[in-house]
Parts: structure tokens; sequence; C-alpha cells
């Protein structure tokens, strides 16, 4: 039996595969829900559950395993099925192998462009008929069956098979060779073998044009610090595809890294223009309109996002604080305690929403000149801050720039050696993330003591250099308990990436050679899982990821987490 064969056996399968799905049906109006109820039910499709709301989809999907999810394109409180499944990705709540459609009568031009960009399986255009609904949903499961190896390896972190497994589709399932060869691509970008990837796109960009292979090459450019290069690759792909909404997404960030925030922001825009519902696009707008002084775009772009993440798992307190901020740099008190109050009300009862309060009100009142009660509110908020760090350990806050909003009061207050303790821990937890150390650059700048972060921040980047090299010198010397200890104390001292990273890794590489230390494993566990919650696609946090689940099988330890296999 060939190739084509096969596929049209497993095809034909597929249609009584339908009948064992665990369907979920989202759709505000009830008597939607049962029509389609109805019609999945003529299919053999029983196992059928419903949800009105968003909030309603997120406690089902956390409590059942979908195996199809149907959702209306307009839903309650002003959300979409695009936002919804932005959501779901965000939290991890849907996997790879689910097949998520989105049903709509919608047929303008932005929402196709929004759906098509976060991927959805499919979109079925109102009115459809059972016959049409059976064979879109097989064609989507199908393609999922094929898939599903590749699924299966990265889920359990096994980077090297998953990659075999795309080989092997590309080679029995030619028909799917496209979307083997993006998962090899981001695989291969993922474990940090750029020149393979770069070897890959490249050959499959001389046999015809394809936008997420030029994405690659350009990604791989990024990370090989060829910034002019990723920039001319990004240019010429919204050049050729200006549809391709995350290329302009990638061409803010390239120019960003390159200090070049005008143009940053002028990129982001053009995609929001495009695709005016992705609120994670709107409030890097908002960021950069406001470190670029363009008040009112800030102002517009915050507030769409508050809008829309009312109420659901993706708001942060950010949001609120630089709304608020955008209304104090325009001089309207009244406009940032309107946010402020907002915010207390949407934050009710959760102690980061009363100290981001706490932080707005006392800057709003140092603006006023009413320094007295700043400076009250100001140490509610230390103390506050104190009391969350202990609560929450090593990670501390969701929002690492709450903690720089709140060493800037402490600035404007003329408590420098609090603030400067404050901005000195986030830099050396969020040294290689650009955007957080912009921030805390624009706190000195605003404060009119640059010299002074730029020393400090040099400084730090001195002492993270220091530590890293005094573990990683133990190893090289053949000492590996000292290596173990000496990149603990650093991990402990500052958990940034790098650090959780690098003492796992001493920590396997010591277990390797000399055995497995249940509480050695459990605290390199606990590092790797802080590690991947800060940077979930980092390639040094995927290869330790790797490496940690080898050891575990080589003395025959479950590692009792699904994300670790």
């Amino acid at each position: 039996m060939d190739s084509s064969e096969t596929a049209a056996n497993l095809l034909a399968a597929m249609q009584s595969e339908l009948q064992r799905q665990r369907v979920l049906i989202i759709d505000r109006h009830p008597p939607a829900r049962e029509s389609l109820r109805l019609m999945l039910a003529n299919l053999g499709i029983t196992q059928v559950h419903g949800a009105g709301s968003s909030a309603e989809v997120l406690r089902q999907v956390k409590n059942n395993r979908f195996d199809i999810v149907l959702s209306d394109y307009i839903l309650d409180d002003g959300r979409d099925g695009q936002q919804l499944l932005e959501e779901l990705r965000h939290q991890r709540l849907l996997p790879l192998s689910s097949v998520y459609m989105i049903v709509t009568s919608e047929r303008s031009y932005h929402n196709v462009v929004s759906l098509a960009e976060l991927t959805p399986d499919d979109y079925l255009i109102k009115p459809f008929t059972a016959d049409m609904l059976q064979t879109r949903l097989a064609r989507a499961l199908y393609k999922k069956h094929i898939l599903k190896p590749i699924y299966t390896c990265m889920a359990r972190g096994a980077y090297d098979e998953a990659i075999a497994a795309c080989d092997q589709v590309i080679t029995e399932f030619p028909a799917y060779q496209l979307e083997a060869q993006r998962f090899k691509g981001e695989l291969l970008q993922a474990q940090g073998r750029l020149d393979e990837a770069l070897r890959l796109y490249e050959g499959l960009l001389s046999l015809k044009s394809i936008p997420w292979a030029k994405m690659g090459l350009a990604m791989v450019a990024r990370s090989q610090n060829r910034l002019d290069d990723a920039e001319q690759l990004a240019m010429e792909l919204v050049a050729e595809n200006p549809d391709f909404l995350s290329a302009y997404d990638f061409l803010s960030l390239v120019r960003e890294s390159q200090g070049h925030l005008v143009e940053a922001q002028e990129a982001l825009q053009e995609a929001a223009l495009r695709a005016p519902h992705n609120t994670l696009r709107q409030r890097l707008v908002g960021d950069l309109a406001l470190q670029n002084n363009e008040l009112e775009l800030a102002e517009r772009a915050f507030s769409k996002v508050l809008e829309r993440h009312r109420g659901s798992s993706l708001r942060s307190v950010d949001d609120y604080t630089s709304l608020s901020k955008v209304q104090l740099e325009k001089g309207n008190i009244n406009g940032a305690r309107e946010v402020i109050r907002n915010l207390r009300r949407d934050w009710r009862g959760e102690k980061q929403g009363e100290l981001a309060a706490l932080v707005m009100e006392s800057m709003a009142c140092s603006k006023e000149g009413d320094e007295q009660k700043s400076r009250q509110l100001v140490e509610q908020a230390m103390e506050l801050h104190r009391d969350l760090a202990t609560e929450l350990g090593p990670e501390g806050l969701d929002s690492k720039r709450l903690t720089v909003d709140l060493a800037h009061a402490c600035m404007e207050n003329g408590k420098d050696e609090e603030a400067h303790q404050l901005l000195r821990q986030v830099a050396a937890e969020n040294h290689d993330d650009f955007r957080v150390i912009s921030h805390i650059e624009g706190v000195f700048e605003k404060t009119g003591q640059g010299d002074v972060g730029r020393a400090m921040l040099q400084e730090v980047g001195a002492e993270i250099v220091a530590l890293n090299n005094q573990g990683v010198l133990a190893a090289h010397g053949g000492d590996l308990r000292a290596s173990v200890d000496m990149l603990i104390s650093a991990a402990d001292r500052v958990p940034n990436v790098q650090f959780l990273v690098n003492a796992t890794r001493a920590i396997l590489t010591y277990m390797d050679q000399r055995g497995w230390d249940a509480d050695l494993a459990a605290r390199g566990l606990d590092y790797l899982q802080r590690a991947q919650a800060k940077a979930p696609r980092n390639p040094k946090v995927l290869l330790a990821r790797e490496i940690y689940t080898q050891v575990a099988r080589k003395y025959g330890i479950s590692t009792g987490d699904p994300e670790l296999g």
C-alpha cells in the first residue's frame, strides 16, 4: 500500500474517530449551542460540553481535556474567539493536539486576518451543513494524527526525538512536510542549533517563497546578533507579505534592540491597524508610545488593553499603572486617579493590586506637590512589598515593572538608597531582558540620575559574570561539588534564568557521575521549573529540561512533573 492509499485510509478512519472525540462548544446563545450539539449528535459525537461565557470556558478546560473546541467568533463581555485562543495558548490550557475551530458569520478583512494570525486549525463560515462540518473536522483530526508524534515528544521535552519525528513525517507524509519542516526549524532554534536551522530555511527558500521560512531565517540572524540582517529580512517579508503580522512584531523587536524606538513603534502600529484585536500587541504599542512621549497614542493603546482584558486571566496590574503614568505625564491627575480607582475595584482583595494603587497614588500626590502624603503612601507601599516578598517566595511579584515603579516613587520621595537596592535586584534577576533594563534606565533618567543608573547596571553585569565564572571554573577544575555549591549560592542570591539554569546543569552533571541525590534533584527541579516559568522558549532552559529527563531516566526516576516527562 503506497502513501496515498495509507493517507486515504487514515482520513476515512478519522470519520469514525469523530465519534470518540470530546467537544467543547462555545457560544453565548444557548439555542446556537443546542443546534450545533444536535448537528454533532447526528455525526455520532455524544461527548459534548457547552460554555456560554469566557469564564465558563476557562473553568471547563482546566477540568477537562477537549479533543475539539468549536468557538463562535463573538463571545461575551466584548471578547471574541481570537482573544480566547490567545488566552488558552498563553496559559497552556489547550494542547497542540487539540483542534480549535472558530465559527463566524463575519467576513470582514480584519477578522480573517486576526484569525489567520493566531492559527486556529480552521474556521467555519455560517451557515454550514453537517456534512461540511464532518469533512472539516475529519481533515483537522487527520492532520493532528499525523503530527501527533511530534507533539508528544515536544510535550515531554525530548527535542532530539521530536526532530526525528519531524523527519519521519517529511519522508512518509509529503502532504504535511511543510508543517513538519516548520516544527523542525523551531526545534533546532530552541536547541540553539542555529547553523542547522539556517541550512533548513535556506533550502526551503531555494525552492519557493515561504513566509514563515524567511521569518525563521530572520530569527536565526537575530539569535546570531546579526541585527542589520534580521531587520533587512523582516522588512522584505512585510513588503512581500503585508498580512503576515508576526513579521511586524519581529521587525519591531529588532529595531527596539537596536535602540530605534520610533521605527519600532511604527512597525507595531502597522500590524495593529491590520489586526486591532491583538491586545498583547496593543500593550507593546502603548509601551513604545509612552517611551516616545506620544501620550495620546499610549492612552488609546492602554485603554484598549484594559477594556479587553478586564476580568480575564491575561489582565495585569502593569496595564493600569502604565495608563496612570500616561495620565500623569499629560498632567491629568484626575484621570490618573480614575484609573487607580478602577485598579482598586478590579483587583479588590489582591495585594499586588493594592501595592500598584499605593505606588501610583504616591506618584499622583508627588505630582500635586503633596510631599507628606506621597511619602506616607510610598512607605505603606514599601511595607506591603516586603510582606509580598516574604509571602510569595523567591520569584516575588508577577510584575517586575511594579517593583521598578515602586523604586521610581521612592526616588521621587528622596529614598534613593531603598530605590537603588530595589533596582539593583530587578536588574540582576532580569539582566538579559532589555525591556526591563530599559525601564530601569528610564527611571534613572527621569529622576536626573542617568549616570548613576548606567554605573549601577554596569556593576551588576560585572557581578553576574564574576559569580557565574566562579562556579564554571570550579567545574573545569574537576571539583564538581564545589561548582554545585557555588552555583546554588548564585541562583539563590540572584534567581535569573542564567543562574537557575547553570545551577540545574551543575546538579545534573554531579548526579550523572556520582549517583542520584533526592535532595539535590528536588532543588535542581525547582530551579528548572522557575527558569521555565521565566523563559519557556529559552534554548538553555529547554536543553536543561531535556538533560534532567535523561539523568532521571538513567536512574529509573519519574520526575513527577508532566512538563518534564
